[in-house]
């Protein structure tokens, strides 16, 4: 690699006392529906490309451009993976992206004699060009590729991650499910980027006692649990969640820091609430008359986000006050420059108490920058300059950047955890979703059966068998339980679970009876075509 082509290096000032890890955890559900010309769901894809995808690969461009020496981490999960790279929702974003044009040229002219919502609708035109631009000129729509080349030039350590984002502790009842789970992520990782990875995100940070033996089994050289995860290992970390341990298995296990996820993710005191920055909740598919906004809503007509806001937080009231870029902008410097003196602190303070470097391990969902904090990304490029610049207690680096430097760990098993509500299962596991788990666990064992007797499947039984584990990884994925227990779309994934194993049940009979229908088979690897490479035996 040409020294031009890599990144600014991050090595570790002789001055610097600790670490600080930023980590983003980019995820969605696999939402593909080839058989409608358009389906609602598919517009969550469509967001974060526009709000947070494109918007993050400029930040790191810029920084690379600017010669900032930085490192950060992220983790992509497979299911997101299949539907960036997919050709049909490709052109189905690029499209939806037209449609957000169009409107906003409409609004432009709308507010030709209202100046506060004129300058913000200007501002949203030039946005979503610049966003068609980037996906169209830039990156060729190859959003995977991009992140990939910042991979390859140092700026990005990207950790792989469970094939559909299983709730991981509530298929431990089945380790085949488990297994599967973890080498589809792994070998989908390979795929994509390249490489093996190091590191690998559990899912919603879920962890119980075992699971880093089948890491270990799978190369994995560490992961990521919640604070209490850490603080309530046996035996008790002498650094607390400021060090990494190493499991019974061999695997680095680092841990949340509570303060630094705090002042970004609380919804009370966190940055995204300041009163100057954008209201995620106000938005132009509610506000606007209905004709004016017809265009942007789905065929049923119900009026939906659109992701044109014109208000600002303002304050606990439902009198919103418009907008302004240039406060919102300053509000963004000032937490950045909030944010890296608190870490100069913590990390001060971690270094003398400690007598050992600490690192401070700052995990967040990728989808928070931008999306929901639409300043998010803008607050991420301030906080790695001043990083960079303006301090030299602390140094960004990634985990496996802390364990080339320190090696040497203390054992530890971490305790049962996630970092969902209550911080243990009772989000994925409720009276609104605990009737899945029978079911998978059920399916699981005769999928796990079917790979053990069947060893030299050819043809379109080899095809089926595919199919089945593709629809049971699906069914497993653990944004169905969470969407059932926050009462947002129950409808759709309750149907997504009970399509999935159906189709896994009709699959699991026609395979046992030698009497596949090949028309139908052919439809649903058309639907569900995630995964090209499965192979049914990973469920050995």
């Amino acid at each position: 690699m040409l020294a031009t082509d890599a990144a600014p290096t991050a090595d570790e000032p002789a001055t610097a006392r600790g670490s600080l890890a930023l980590l983003l955890h980019a995820h969605l559900p696999f939402v593909r529906h080839p058989e409608h010309e358009e389906f609602l769901e598919e517009r969550w894809l469509f967001e974060a490309i526009t709000e947070t995808y494109l918007p993050l690969l400029d930040v790191f461009a810029g920084l690379l451009r600017d010669g900032v020496p930085h490192r950060v981490a992220m983790s992509f999960s497979p299911s997101l993976l299949n539907m960036l790279a997919d050709p049909l929702l490709q052109g189905r974003y690029l499209r939806h992206l037209e449609r957000m044009i169009a409107f906003v040229d409409g609004e432009v002219r709308r507010t030709q004699d209202e100046p506060p919502f004129q300058k913000l609708t200007t501002f949203y035109r030039e946005l979503l060009r610049s966003a068609r631009r980037a996906f169209v000129e830039t990156h060729a729509g190859n959003l995977v590729q991009a992140f990939r080349q910042l991979q390859d030039r140092g700026s990005l350590e990207i950790l792989a991650t469970a094939a559909t984002h299983a709730f991981l502790p509530l298929l431990a009842a089945d380790e085949s499910s488990v297994r599967a789970q973890i080498r589809v992520g792994l070998a989908e990782h390979r795929r994509f980027f390249g490489r093996d990875a190091a590191g690998f995100w559990l899912p919603e940070a879920a962890f119980y006692p075992g699971l880093d033996r089948l890491l270990a089994e799978h190369g994995v050289r560490y992961f990521v649990v919640e604070t209490h995860g850490l603080l309530n290992a046996q035996p008790r970390p002498v650094f607390a969640v400021w060090a990494p341990v190493v499991s019974p298995a061999g695997v680095a296990v680092f841990a949340r820091d509570a303060e630094s996820s705090a002042q970004v993710w609380s919804a009370s005191h966190g940055y995204p609430g300041d009163f100057d920055y954008r209201d995620f909740y106000r938005d132009a598919g509610f506000d606007l008359d209905y004709e004016r906004v017809r265009e942007l809503l789905p065929a049923s007509g119900e009026r939906v986000a659109t992701g044109i806001k014109y208000h600002r937080v303002t304050g606990r009231t439902d009198r919103k006050e418009p907008y302004v870029v240039e406060r919102a902008q300053a509000k963004v410097e000032a937490h950045a420059r909030n944010f890296v003196a608190s870490r100069e602190q913590q990390v001060e303070w971690l270094a003398k108490t400690m007598g050992h470097p600490p690192i401070v391990v700052a995990p967040y969902d990728a989808e928070l920058f931008g999306h929901w904090w639409f300043e998010g990304p803008q607050w991420l490029d301030r906080t790695i300059r001043k990083a960079a610049y303006d301090q030299n207690t602390f140094a960004l680096a990634t985990p496996l950047d802390y364990l080339a430097r320190h090696p040497v760990l203390q054992e530890a098993t971490p305790a049962y955890s996630s970092w969902g509500e209550g911080g243990y299962n009772a989000v994925w596991l409720g009276g609104e979703n605990d009737w899945l788990y029978p079911h998978l666990a059920r399916a699981g064992r005769r999928m796990n059966d079917l790979a053990r007797r069947v060893d030299d499947a050819t043809g379109i039984t080899l095809r089926a068998l595919n199919q089945a584990a593709r629809e049971l990884l699906l069914a497993q994925s653990s944004d169905w339980a969470f969407i059932m227990s926050r009462g947002t779309v129950v409808n759709y994934a309750v149907q997504r679970t009970r399509s999935h194993l159906g189709r896994f049940a009709r699959l699991v009979q026609e395979i046992e009876d030698q009497r596949i229908d090949p028309m139908w088979l052919a439809e649903i690897e058309a639907r569900d075509n995630i995964f090209p490479a499965l192979d049914y035996r990973v469920f050995r």
